[in-house]
């Protein structure tokens, strides 16, 4: 099937590359606009839990109100009480437009003590903004910015900001509309920085891998279509679902880095094959036939693994699951029909422009660097191994003490001044008064009954206040202060103490607010991950199983996955948790972890460990079906293939590399947690560790019952079908 592929692109390989040019021609048209289309607030928290029934019952019966903008006001000299003060405060604040601005709410209006600071010269106002969902929140807050009084970066002073600074207040914007328009502002920066600083990068490697700047291009032209082609489809989703905003990062990592890697093992292959066909286009054959099924199986792997982000609920993960997927058949697409194309019309000249005076002849798998590596891990097998295994479960030691938590403006820079805000709110001001727990009595109790499980809340320790802050349609509203962070392992403890109080005799209590949705959301990914493990572990056993006709195989596989993603999330835990480099990564430590980041790197992680995998297992299986030798065919799949995926590894690394210099935590720990992973998958599993327990299995490595050696004869996706294939029984160890 992919050789009459691969020939049928060859005759038709201008049509193809016609097509292809006006894809990419509408995809950089309409495909870019994604960035204003993606969703900054995402819930993490599932529909059906507790706290989002909560929200939905409040919105219902009281309407929206939420803190879009906290406007903190700030006067050295003056206090509240001072009427120029509050003079200065509220003429700012009648300026702002009705149409943006829903509701203000001010301690002069409200007379909520929470609203001063602890020293009584800090104020923050709290401004509900019209539209109807984010996109229309954002673009009423860049309309008002200008007159609430704040002064962007770099500008000068309007009417409003001087008015306040003659009466000595400062004015700063901080809550969730503003940390949305700098998360926005933060990732189009990354991807800006990631695409300029790691394009020209990639072509130096890749100059210096191949030889030519004709075959180098070829990689980073199929890498700049994966990215057209992933932010096409991402747009395509936000028709019909939301899509999150920080799926732009992991998608252009995926984008630029898969489809780079697949470009560059395909054009690698190609090039040996110039060697031994007699015609360029059995030369295009012969490749699709053996590293584009190679691809295919690659591809299905790593999809199949972010498959397993949709069964999450929260909106987040479902939202990165589809972005993956979509993104990784955009590569494998691109990979299996472009890059063919476009070697069908180069042919030789795949060779051109040579940056030395001769491109370097493919070596046999009898020598070289990479075949005495493995010759000497085959003969100290267990050294190697057990070493290996060892220094693995070291490195993943950290992860049995891991606090989960969420996330806040801390994951900004800084210096950015959302973040300030939202510091000076915490430090300054009432405990959480920005974020209470908030409870919902429906069918409310009488007086008695509501004042007795008040005082029942009020008794829990930590808490605070316990206020009643509403009453309409037989619902009261009881807002809850507390001691410690809104999203430390604390604050969760007394939601959970909160749930366990009897509400009053024939009511219902519901407990939300953003640290009873932590709570929610730790429980529901505790009790999706099992199924998630279960659909990326079966899936792939049968993918491996259908392409290399063994069980043995994938078991091993699956393990190699399961000790190299340990030891990364040691490392993260190390670094991200525990504070070691954070000053050299410029970071805040906050001595947790967001949960859903180690589940989203699971999964990304998951399918590029599989990649190498199969690029590394499908050579052998090769090499093996013609010689029936075990170790002379890990010899010398390790001899083809361990300089290419060590390459790609690098040009991933190099692609990940610019995020994790990203400005926002969370963003930067999935790069410098990819970085890992890809150095102790390419460095130590797949060449060190792959080959000392292939060797140590020997025989068994293909080892299959005979029902699955029949439905590998007829079902097996195979490099070559010349009748029915037969599972090699292997000449020895």
């Amino acid at each position: 099937m992919f050789e009459a592929w691969g020939r049928a692109l060859f005759h038709r390989r201008h049509l193809a590359l016609w097509i292809t040019f006006v894809f990419v021609t509408f995809a950089a048209a309409w495909g870019t606009g994604v960035f204003g289309k993606l969703s900054s607030s995402d819930t993490f928290t599932p529909p059906s839990s507790q706290s989002q029934r909560e929200s939905n019952v409040a919105d219902k019966v009281f309407g929206r109100n939420e803190a879009d903008v906290l406007v903190l006001y700030r006067s050295k000299m003056m206090t509240v009480s001072n009427p120029v003060y509050r003079r200065a405060v509220t003429s700012a604040l009648a300026g702002l437009p009705h149409a943006d601005v829903a509701r203000i709410t001010t301690y002069w209006s409200s007379g909520s003590a929470d609203l001063v600071s602890t020293d009584r010269h800090a104020t923050y106002a709290v401004l509900q903004l019209t539209g109807a969902d984010d996109a229309a929140r954002q673009q009423a807050y860049t309309t008002i910015h200008d007159d609430l009084g704040t002064q962007r970066a770099g500008t000068g002073m309007n009417a409003t900001t001087r008015a306040l600074t003659a009466e000595g207040t400062a004015a700063e914007a901080g809550g969730n509309v503003p940390l949305a328009a700098a998360i926005n502002n933060e990732v189009t920066a990354d991807i800006a920085k990631a695409e300029g600083f790691s394009m020209p990068v990639l072509l130096i490697l890749l100059l210096v891998i191949f030889g030519s700047l004709a075959a180098a291009a070829l990689p980073l032209a199929i890498g700049a279509v994966a990215i057209l082609g992933s932010f096409t489809v991402l747009r395509l989703l936000t028709l019909v679902t939301a899509v999150s905003i920080y799926s732009v990062n992991i998608t252009t990592i995926l984008g630029l880095g898969l489809g780079i890697d697949y470009a560059l093992f395909i054009v690698t292959r190609f090039r040996e094959e110039l060697h031994r066909q007699p015609t360029v286009e059995q030369a295009v054959a012969r490749t699709i036939a053996t590293a584009g099924r190679t691809v295919a199986v690659s591809g299905i792997t790593v999809a199949v693994a972010l498959t397993s982000l949709i069964l999450f609920p929260e909106t987040f993960l479902r939202s990165m699951g589809y972005g993956g997927v979509a993104t990784v058949a955009v590569d494998v697409i691109a990979a299996l029909t472009v890059l063919p194309a476009l070697l069908a019309v180069l042919g030789h000249r795949v060779n051109a422009l040579r940056i030395r005076r001769k491109v370097a002849r493919p070596k046999q798998e009898d020598s070289g660097v990479w075949y005495r590596l493995a010759n000497s891990v085959m003969r100290r097998p267990v050294v190697y191994a057990a070493v290996i295994v060892i220094g693995l479960l070291a490195l993943g030691t950290p992860y049995l003490r891991i606090q989960w938590g969420g996330t806040d403006a801390r994951s900004l820079p800084a210096a950015s001044t959302v973040r300030q805000v939202s510091q000076r709110l915490d430090s300054d001001f009432p405990a959480n008064s920005t974020a209470p727990i908030e409870v919902l009595l429906t069918h409310a109790a009488s007086p008695a009954g509501l004042t007795r499980y008040l005082r029942r809340v009020d008794a829990v320790p930590g808490v605070t206040t316990a206020q009643l802050t509403g009453y309409k349609a037989d619902v009261a509203r009881v807002d809850i202060g507390y001691r410690p962070a809104s999203v430390s392992p604390a604050a969760r403890h007394i939601v959970q103490r909160i749930r366990g109080i009897t509400p009053p005799a024939g009511t219902t209590a519901l407990v939300g607010g953003t640290t009873a949705g932590l709570v929610d959301e730790l429980s529901s990914l505790g009790a999706t991950l099992p199924w998630m493990a279960l659909l990326a572990c079966v899936s792939t056993f049968v993918l491996l199983f259908l392409a290399f006709g063994s069980v043995v195989l994938p078991l091993k596989a699956i393990v190699m996955n399961v000790l190299s993603l340990s030891a990364t999330f040691g490392v993260i835990v190390w670094i991200f948790q525990w504070g070691h480099l954070s000053g050299l990564l410029r970071f805040t430590p906050t001595g947790t972890i967001e949960p859903t980041m180690p589940i989203l790197m699971t999964a990304v992680i998951f399918g590029l460990s599989m990649d190498y995998e199969v690029f590394l297992l499908s050579r052998i299986r090769e090499l093996y079906d013609q010689t029936g030798d075990n170790t002379a065919a890990v010899a010398g799949g390790v001899a083809r293939t361990g300089g290419v995926i060590t390459s790609l590894a690098l040009l991933l690394i190099i692609v990940v590399g610019a995020f994790s210099a990203s400005g926002i935590t969370f963003i930067k720990l999935i790069g410098v947690g990819m970085i890992v992973a890809l150095i102790v998958d390419a460095s130590v599993v797949r060449v060190l560790l792959v080959p000392a327990t292939t060797r140590l299995l020997g025989r068994a490595n293909w080892w299959a019952p005979p029902l699955l050696r029949h439905l590998y004869a007829r079902y097996g996706i195979r490099e070559e079908d010349h009748g029915p294939a037969q599972v090699p029984v292997g000449a020895g160890n």
